[in-house]
């Protein structure tokens, strides 16, 4: 491996990592807060890719245009709310459901601008430099990192005094115990959709994020995005779970694991690992990580059996 060649891929593999990370933030709400299977992130990811970029591309001020993006990832969150509460659809199904409809949504929201090699995808590069001064961008790495740190910070910030109101602590509440939940006169039908609509609007925005990081949008882009997210929240656990205990802190190792992520499959990449086996790598990194919680309990067993049967 070229240690000059990975040390210079490094800002690129944060910033990606970071745009990753703002992800699983998002997911985190929905999966770990909420105990929601949503799937509909992937489709949220992309429609919030695609709003952007066809949103700057008909003038509009770049950070209306990810305002526009998160709300977009807003109602694709009610949706799936909906789908759940009001139709009685699982989690898993009713997530499945929103996806199915954002792929011909976003379709719609793109447009026919196909590339040469039959992708859909709608650039950036068609704008002057002068009308269009992105925030993130693979060109301008320095900036982007500031940008996605000073986003990911305020997020942060926003969800912790959030989950610190009483519509936060009903949410909290759903995801630990819905039964409980409900005889506490709370109505879990609205905390689920608010957190759909929370989580899928911070995955948005990500999405969003990394449409104007690689300077276009397309059909996708999204494809396997919740594997990396539930990638950067384990890893961030794994990793940050002991120290991490303030909730604010446990977002932020979430936020974390997207980056260690990143470095994890660039350093592979620069080892020489084929790019076209990504996904598969995907899969035993995201393995590997889920397994490591389950090691340590089996160990720890296995150690009280032990300190028992000495005793």
């Amino acid at each position: 491996m070229d240690l000059n060649l990975f040390l210079s891929s490094m800002p690129g593999a944060i910033a990606q990592g970071l745009i990753w990370g703002l992800m699983a933030i998002g997911l985190y709400i929905s999966y770990k807060i909420l105990d929601f299977a949503d799937l509909s992130v992937d489709g949220s990811f992309t429609t919030g890719g695609a709003v952007f970029v066809v949103s700057v591309l008909n003038g509009v001020n770049i950070y209306f245009a990810m305002i526009f993006a998160f709300l977009a990832g807003c109602i694709a969150g009610l949706v799936t709310g909906i789908f759940n509460t009001k139709f009685g659809i699982p989690p898993i199904l009713a997530g499945i459901l929103t996806q199915l409809g954002l792929y011909s949504i976003n379709l719609r929201i793109i447009g026919q601008d196909f590339t040469p090699s039959g992708i859909d995808v709608k650039a950036l590069e068609s704008i002057p430099r002068g009308l269009f001064t992105p925030i993130i961008s693979s060109m301008f790495t320095s900036r982007s990192l500031i940008s996605l740190l000073i986003i990911m910070a305020l997020i942060i910030a926003l969800l912790y005094w959030f989950f610190g109101t009483e519509l936060g602590h009903s949410i909290r509440a759903t995801g630990s115990n819905k039964n409980m939940a409900k005889a506490n006169g709370i109505n879990i039908d609205a905390t689920t959709i608010i957190a759909l609509v929370l989580s899928n609007g911070i995955v948005a925005l990500s999405g969003a994020a990394f449409a104007q990081y690689q300077g276009s949008a397309e059909v996708s882009m999204g494809q396997g995005a919740i594997v990396i997210g539930l990638a950067a929240i384990i890893i961030g656990e794994v990793i940050f779970g002991k120290i991490f205990k303030n909730f604010a802190l446990r977002l932020l190792g979430a936020g974390l694991g997207g980056v260690i992520y990143y470095i994890v499959i660039q350093t592979v990449v620069n080892v020489g690992f084929n790019t076209n086996d990504m996904k598969i790598l995907t899969a035993l990194v995201v393995a590997l990580f889920l397994g490591v919680p389950y090691w340590k309990s089996k160990i720890a067993q296995k150690k009280v059996k032990n300190k028992e049967v000495k005793e």
